[in-house]
């Protein structure tokens, strides 16, 4: 009975310090009532089209460049969920850095103020520019990781846009600095093994932070979205 319970407190107090994931930290579940009332009019806005079962809440743990474990948690699509799920547990257990993994809404929303905090969020309701179309951040199907130092990049009219626009420090992608993803690390592996591809191999424009579904995944599973 001895030996029953030390193992049992090793896994309670041990596992998450040496990186090891419990089943209790890594968990889908559906959007209950008092979670909606987190994310109503915020994420999940009022004029937000997509059905509220299409959505799941992730839990997980992530550690920080300095290697200290923290609680996280995401919202996405039902279709990706365990997808997102595996991909953290497996960050987390590589010791993977990553900041912040907080709900937007945490930040009223506001994407600007959410990557300028290095924060990893998914879902956040929107339309694309001037269309009728949901974007894949309103759909729950892209994910953006440590996105203070893996900016949004474009030109245009020689005028550069920069999201966040405090991450001018971290758009020359030949210097080496903490949280950055690069071409073959683990997140990019991890992601691209499970079907997504990463806005830091777009041709137009750079998305260092994001990870999304192909348009012939988004377009099967959502095909009335035009």
């Amino acid at each position: 009975m001895k030996k029953i319970i030390s193992v049992l407190l090793f896994i309670v107090f041990m596992c998450p310090v040496m990186g090891f994931a419990a089943e209790n930290d890594f968990y889908v579940s559906r959007i209950d009532e008092k979670l909606f009332a987190r994310i109503k009019g915020k994420s999940y806005k009022d004029n937000c089209t997509l059905p509220l079962d299409d959505l799941r809440y992730v839990h997980v743990l992530h550690k920080d460049i300095d290697g200290k474990t923290h609680s996280g948690e995401i919202i996405c699509n039902v279709h990706i969920a365990h997808d997102v799920l595996d991909i953290f547990m497996k960050l987390y257990e590589a010791g993977y850095p990553i900041e912040k993994i907080r709900l937007v809404d945490e930040y009223d929303a506001d994407d600007e103020t959410s990557m300028r905090d290095n924060n990893s969020s998914c879902f956040n309701f929107r339309f694309i520019s001037h269309t009728t179309k949901i974007s894949k951040h309103g759909l729950g199907l892209a994910v953006d990781i440590n996105t203070l130092y893996n900016p949004y990049i474009k030109e245009v009219g020689g005028k550069k846009i920069l999201e966040p626009a405090t991450a001018e420090a971290y758009t020359d992608r030949t210097k080496s600095f903490s949280y950055k993803i690069e071409p073959g690390d683990l997140c990019y592996k991890l992601f691209t093994e499970h079907g997504f591809e990463w806005g830091g191999e777009w041709k137009s424009v750079k998305d260092y932070q994001h990870f999304e579904v192909s348009d012939k995944v988004a377009a099967a599973l959502y095909p009335d979205n035009k």
